[in-house]
């Protein structure tokens, strides 16, 4: 796949201080140019997205949490019931119309096409529904904690996944973004060890073109099983996790004390769904069910994944050990990008407005535009947003961030 251009900016710095400037710059390899201030030779090898390499300027004084949250209005954080309501009974009367649609089409070999977009539109319509329960989780749906939980544990349960299980993984993975130890999910591996190396010598093996491609179906369809199952991609302080059961064989240190017994709740509304569904399959057939369930929930898995991915990951986004971590700069290493209005309306602007969502995650997502500008025009030398188009970043991704070694002191992929 060739190199996305686009028009970025880079960080230098001048007798006034930090500023951007925008350039045309190459989506992949990185092309001759003035060197970055606050960049050393260690990367110069590194690979560019449409950063530029923003984010490997190291010597940058990052500011603290306090003073980043002063930055956006106070009345971001507030959160509107009604209006959070609105938004949750949008994404299922929507889904809902879809599934409607779906008992038109015949059960069909030869609608097998008709069915793929089925599954497509209705997933893609669905996973807002999930954005929902995932605000839900973090506290940002309702000042009502009984209702936010109520509303967060159907949708997320309708959806086979474990509301509180989710809801306590996702929380660690936001207070410890980008580290390289203690980090949940899409945690790299490191070039050096088994795993970097083996990942290394199968893309050798490959070819680049096949092993993206096996790795974006790897990702995108089977990561987020992986992930509940087992843990994949979890950084190696929790060790192999399973959001259903947090006993031997797996591992419970992601789930202390009162945790446990909230990931039995989440299995059991899990397993709800699941007895609704093999009534559901008694009742109209077990094929009947795959089409107008199973695959647009394949779907909404694979959104989940792809935003998480792009969030936190590219060819010169780095990672961090503990001790060149903090909370801020971890969440100015999230990145936004252009998913464009249809998707932005479906998904509540997951995508587009995460650096906000990082940097306080109680801000409800109809707030989160007007505090992702806040950040933008304070800290636009920290402000993350790469414009590469979606499926040409996640080509890049998938095919160039293998493995990480350390350089200075940040981790970054080789």
């Amino acid at each position: 796949m060739g190199a996305a251009i686009a028009p970025t900016r880079c960080i230098v710095k001048g007798r006034t201080g930090w500023t951007r400037r925008t350039r045309h710059v190459c989506g992949v390899a990185a092309p001759p140019r003035q060197q970055t201030a606050g960049t050393s030779d260690d990367f110069e090898d590194v690979l560019r997205s449409g950063l530029d390499g923003v984010a490997l300027v190291h010597d940058k004084p990052f500011p603290s949490h306090a003073e980043v949250l002063r930055t956006i209005p106070k009345h971001c954080m507030e959160k509107n019931t009604a209006k959070s309501m609105a938004y949750a009974a949008t994404s299922v009367a929507l889904t809902l119309a879809c599934l409607a649609a779906g008992h038109l089409i015949p059960l069909k070999l030869a609608f097998l096409p008709v069915w793929m977009a089925y599954a497509a539109v209705t997933g893609t319509v669905a996973t807002g529904c999930w954005v929902i329960a995932h605000e839900c989780g973090h506290g940002a749906f309702s000042d009502n904690a009984f209702l936010q939980d109520a509303v967060g544990f159907v949708l997320h349960s309708a959806l086979l996944v474990p509301y509180f299980s989710w809801q306590r993984s996702h929380a660690i993975h936001h207070a410890r973004t980008n580290h390289m130890t203690e980090g949940e999910t899409h945690v790299p591996h490191v070039a050096g060890t088994k795993p970097g190396d083996g990942s290394k010598k199968r893309k050798e093996r490959m070819g680049e073109p096949v092993y993206t491609v096996v790795r974006l179906v790897t990702h995108l369809v089977f990561g987020w099983p992986a992930y509940i199952l087992f843990g994949a991609t979890g950084g190696p302080k929790y060790g192999t996790t399973n959001h259903f059961w947090p006993y031997e064989p797996f591992s419970g240190k992601l789930f202390p004390g009162k945790w446990k017994q909230k990931v039995l709740v989440s299995a059991a509304g899990v397993l709800a769904m699941v007895g609704a569904l093999t009534w559901w399959a008694k009742t109209a057939g077990i094929v009947s069910v795959m089409a107008l369930y199973g695959g647009p929930v394949i779907v909404t898995n694979f959104w989940l994944v792809l935003y998480t991915w792009l969030q936190h990951t590219d060819v010169d986004i780095p990672h961090f050990d503990k001790d060149n971590w903090t909370f801020i700069k971890g969440a100015f290493h999230t990145v936004d990008r252009p998913y464009g209005p249809v998707l932005d309306f479906l998904h509540h602007r997951i995508g587009s407005t995460h650096v906000a969502h990082h940097v306080n995650s109680t801000i409800p997502h109809y707030n989160a535009v007007e505090a992702t500008n806040a950040l933008k025009e304070k800290y636009p030398e920290y402000y993350l947003h790469d414009p590469t188009p979606i499926h040409k970043a996640l080509w890049r991704v998938a095919s160039k961030c293998i493995a990480v070694e350390k350089k200075g002191n940040m981790y970054v992929f080789t």
